[in-house]
């Protein structure tokens, strides 16, 4: 075999390896998608800086419901329409301009990021109860009447977000 035939049946096997081993990485371990907006070619054009500007987008992760639960004294379970919990994160975002040295000659760039902050959240839920009592040894055996319950489990948002801003030479 010639050593080109190997150096090209090598570098195959390799691309090809490389491309399995890219396979097997889950997309689901991906948390953010970071999304840059390019202004190089604007910033090359008019031969000035542009700001530089970026994003993270976050991907969000439903969760498993807490699935209804028999309490005590009640027909019907509890959380009849269970809360839905879903994970994932605030948007990031970032940006970087110039500034013409309003603030004297070391203050001739500002930045200011906000980072992702993770997110948790529960969903709206519904807890009913029927119309009449469990069965009464008293009453020969069968329920009595009350009146109907409905109750609306409010939906949860939790995050703690934050931001940064820096002057400065040439951040």
């Amino acid at each position: 075999m010639k050593s080109t035939t190997r150096g090209t049946l090598a570098a195959v096997i390799t691309g090809v390896a490389a491309a399995m081993g890219a396979a097997t990485t889950p997309a689901a371990a991906v948390d953010t998608v970071p999304v840059p907006v390019p202004l190089e070619g604007i910033e090359n054009s008019l031969n000035m800086e542009l700001p530089k500007l970026g994003g993270e987008i976050p991907l969000l992760v439903p969760g498993a419901p807490e699935g209804p639960q028999y309490v005590e004294g009640r027909l019907l379970p509890e959380r009849v329409i269970p809360q839905l919990p879903v994970n994932g994160a605030l948007p990031g975002a970032g940006l970087r301009a110039p500034l013409p040295h309003l603030l004297g000659d070391d203050f001739d760039h500002v930045a200011v990021e906000a980072p992702v902050s993770d997110l948790r959240t529960l969903g709206p839920g519904l807890s009913v109860d029927a119309p009449l009592t469990p069965p009464k040894p008293e009453n020969f055996g069968l329920p009595g009447t009350k009146l109907p319950q409905v109750g609306v489990l409010t939906p949860v948002l939790q995050t703690v977000p934050g931001a940064n801003l820096a002057t400065g030479t040439g951040l």
